[in-house]
């Protein structure tokens, strides 16, 4: 049977998984009647949650005796080794682009390393049916961004069609028929080449490891591309590094192959599928699995580095273990280095006393995913404030500097220009007005992004949308100002009264409610002057026998604010820690007792 390898790439929210189930029904993958959920391909709950795509995903489809392997990938810059890894399993890409914004950031991210492989693209121009759609100046920005990434003039030679994901229909004209899209599956099966590596059938089975994943029936598998050779169920093969150093021999237990949206066992692979091979106990991701007699592995892509860094540590508040069963550091560190051998993207050091761990990744999104799963799986953690990575480089001090590209309606404009520029050190690129809407492109330093995303939705009453991506080294900037304001501090043990709130609230804003659980040392609120304030919101009102007339009324308390995870780990400073257990997260001091932190503030100032 004939093969193609694709992936689909996009910006976040431009349409791509449902594009993909598009696909799945209009092949035959489905049964008429058989139910399946809306955005199939976003199989794990944070996706469904979030609506975004965070693992990639393959599947595969049959038109006309050809078989397509399609790989859906993530959008998000920071679940980029993801995207990278994946993109050198396929021949082509179809790139899609919503038809009002053009191409974002993150299309950006994704191309360059597509084009880079050498990729040939379809580009898509998606929901060309929106109010506000102009899929021609969409199409235009798409050429300008090819050229700009240094594209061959092959690849700025690319096919374009105008589609509907959700209406289920793409045609090569904008007034086409737009019934299906069969002219998308036609497109793919004459533009996209057959892998390369069928020729290869009769060489020794090598496979290149790309994505690393468990199966709780048959163990370890590894995902990836047969770049030659057959590989027959119960063949010996062995694992190499990518130094070329043989990690294990070992049986191929089981292949599983692509078919629709389930994998299913097949008894041999061939050169250019994608397949899942079981049987291995230690070889992961960037390994070349192969016939014994090869010694040379499969070159493996290089992976951005991390640019920033998280401690998870134990929790060691007086409200440990309440909610959580797993509290141990040894459970913890067992945890990190499993999610750091499935993520490449993700680094792990231990610190010195093993109570605490660095993890180093991509960006908060990547860590707060991460965070969000180990809590849905019963941990209790403490989680630092996230640190830039700094690099020295000829005795000169670099930090990450991301491109950041904002779209927000013209009377925010000013504020957002002023805060990014302002105090975050950032440099206006470009800045552009269409319709009432003003884009704004700057480089700003990734320390000044941390914990501004909050500060932004305010600024623009939740209409903007920013996004970002990595964009190079820079000279260091110099001090970038944190929060302003201090913190209410808790200085007794017990259960929050509403009385002592509500006389507390003339001080600042509240982060807890009446009854709720408080220590020594944790933050329950925002402070309306600079400094820290150490309050009892345990003192109840005096009883006496005399009564005054509207003194006894019910105490009414302003809503308290409420976290995310994302905004409580960009919410604190340098000398606070997240609590994070399974039903809540708490904002508390590094230092619990305030005699302590007094210490420790002159130590750090001395």
């Amino acid at each position: 049977m004939d093969l193609r390898n694709i992936a689909i790439i996009a910006h976040v929210d431009h349409g791509k998984t449902t594009l993909v189930d598009e696909l799945l029904k209009q092949s035959g993958a489905f049964r008429e009647n058989q139910s399946v959920a809306e955005r199939a391909m976003d199989s794990n709950d944070l996706e469904r949650e979030r609506g975004i795509t965070i693992l990639a995903k393959a599947t595969s489809v049959e038109w006309k005796g050809t078989r397509i392997n399609i790989v859906d990938t993530p959008g998000h810059a920071d679940f980029g080794g993801e995207v990278e890894r994946i993109l050198s399993m396929v021949d082509g890409v179809v790139l899609l682009v919503d038809a009002a914004e053009g191409p974002m950031p993150q299309t950006k991210f994704v191309t360059s390393k597509a084009l880079a492989l050498g990729l040939r693209p379809i580009v898509v121009v998606n929901k060309v049916d929106k109010p506000d759609a102009e899929p021609d100046r969409a199409l235009d920005e798409c050429f300008d961004l090819f050229a700009s990434l240094d594209a061959s003039d092959e690849q700025l030679d690319f096919p374009s069609m105008y589609a509907s994901g959700r209406a289920g229909w793409a045609d090569m004209e904008l007034d086409g028929p737009r019934k299906d899209l069969s002219a998308l599956f036609d497109l793919i099966v004459e533009h996209v080449p057959a892998p390369r590596q069928v020729e290869n059938k009769d060489k020794p089975f090598r496979m290149l490891a790309t994505t690393l994943g468990s199966d709780p029936f048959i163990g370890r598998i590894l995902t990836g591309r047969v770049e030659s050779g057959t590989l027959k169920t119960g063949d010996t093969i062995k694992a190499l590094s990518r130094e070329g150093e043989k990690i294990e021999q070992f049986r191929a237990t089981k292949i599983l192959a692509f078919r629709g949206l389930s994998q299913q066992p097949i008894d041999v692979a061939e050169a250019g599928d994608i397949v899942t091979v079981a049987g291995m106990t230690t070889a992961t991701v960037a390994d070349t699995l192969c016939a014994p007699e090869i010694d040379i592995p499969l070159p493996a892509q290089p992976i951005d580095p991390p640019t920033i860094t998280v401690t998870f540590g134990i929790n060691d508040s007086p409200l440990a273990g309440r909610d959580g069963k797993k509290v141990q550091s040894r459970v913890i560190r067992e945890r990190l280095m499993k999610e750091a051998e499935q993520n490449v993207a993700i680094r792990v050091t231990d610190t010195p006393g093993g109570e605490a761990f660095e993890v180093a990744g991509r960006g908060e999104l990547q860590m707060g995913v991460l965070i969000e799963n180990m809590r849905r799986e019963g941990f209790e953690l403490s989680i630092s404030r996230p640190q830039v990575l700094l690099r020295e480089e000829n005795g000169q001090r670099l930090e990450p500097i991301e491109e950041v590209t904002i779209d927000v309606d013209d009377e925010y404009a000013g504020a957002v220009i002023e805060k990014i520029t302002g105090p975050r050190k950032g440099d206006l690129v470009e800045m552009r007005q269409n319709g009432g809407k003003t884009r704004i492109i700057a480089h700003v330093p990734s320390r000044g992004l941390i914990g501004y995303h909050g500060e932004f939705l305010t600024d623009t009453r939740g209409t903007g949308v920013l996004n970002r991506v990595f964009h190079d080294w820079a000279p260091h900037k110099g001090p970038i100002p944190g929060r302003r304001a201090g913190v209410l501090i808790s200085m007794e043990n017990g259960t929050s009264v509403a009385y002592a709130l509500w006389n507390l609230e003339e001080r600042g804003r509240m982060f807890i409610g009446a009854q709720e659980a408080v220590y020594e040392g944790m933050i329950i609120g925002e402070h309306s002057r600079d400094n820290d304030l150490e309050v009892n919101p345990l003192k109840g009102k005096k009883l006496t026998n005399v009564r005054a007339s509207g003194s006894d009324d019910a105490v009414r308390l302003t809503t308290p604010v409420r976290f995310s995870l994302e905004e409580a780990i960009a919410y604190i400073d340098d000398d606070e820690l997240v609590e994070v257990t399974p039903n809540a997260i708490r904002l508390r001091k590094r230092f619990l007792d305030p005699h302590e932190r007094k210490r420790q503030a002159k130590a750090a100032n001395a």
